[in-house]
């Protein structure tokens, strides 16, 4: 019996999308879904579909992901956002590399299915943060909110910050540990209606995801 896959969804307000997200997850996949402050009954959805709930009261995308890592008991673990956006049937692909031992870290690269699903200011902010991974010789085309890895080395890796900047740190820390990363292609969709992005959904957002990026290029250059 091939072991079990947790997979790690930070949620806020996500109560519209987390029915079809968790009868979606393909067998096997156990569903941890961390409340970072929910108003809209979210965490009682994801209890009555299955899903095993932690609440995390700081607020941030990176302190959602972590406290889903430490809650975790599987092995390989997968983040992947509540939102509806992401098919989850697309997890077992990026499971197998890792679960092979072809590769430490798979990450998905969006691909939008239709126009309108990820706005200009979402793609170009991730273009450029993108553009500066690579000249570190960190060859990915997105920074994607899905990844797959083993569950002790992410919490190994040491990864701080616990806003939006966590996933530019967690890659920036992989490659410097000599992680084979891999990157494939995910179906990129809209968002389950009733819910709303905290970064794609407004330029605002952008910008403050943006300013959290920046916040953690800045550290990772002081540190050298």
């Amino acid at each position: 019996m091939p072991s079990p896959i947790d997979v790690v969804l930070p949620c806020l307000d996500e109560a519209a999308a987390l029915p079809g997200v968790l009868t979606a997850l393909p067998p096997g996949y156990r569903a941890i879904v961390v409340d970072n402050g929910s108003r809209d009954g979210s965490a009682q959805v994801a209890a009555r579909h299955g899903a095993r709930v932690v609440h995390e009261t700081r607020r941030g995308y990176g302190a959602a992901v972590h406290a889903g890592l430490e809650a975790a008991q599987a092995a390989v673990v997968c983040v992947l956002d509540a939102d509806g956006s992401f098919d989850p049937t697309q997890l077992p692909a990026l499971v197998a590399p890792v679960a092979s031992g072809s590769a430490d870290l798979v990450v998905g690269r969006r691909r939008p299915v239709a126009a309108g699903v990820w706005p200009w200011h979402a793609r170009a902010g991730t273009a450029l943060v993108a553009a500066l991974l690579r000249q570190r010789g960190i060859p990915l085309r997105d920074l994607s909110p899905i990844r797959v890895a083993h569950r002790e080395a992410l919490l190994g890796l040491g990864v701080t910050d616990r806003a939006f900047g966590y996933p530019l740190e967690l890659l920036i820390r992989a490659a410097a540990a000599g992680w084979r990363i891999r990157e494939l292609d995910v179906r990129y969709s809209h968002r389950a209606a009733g819910t709303r992005s905290k970064v794609s959904g407004s330029v605002r957002g952008t910008l403050r995801a943006t300013r959290d990026f920046a916040g953690v290029l800045r550290t990772v250059e002081r540190s050298r």
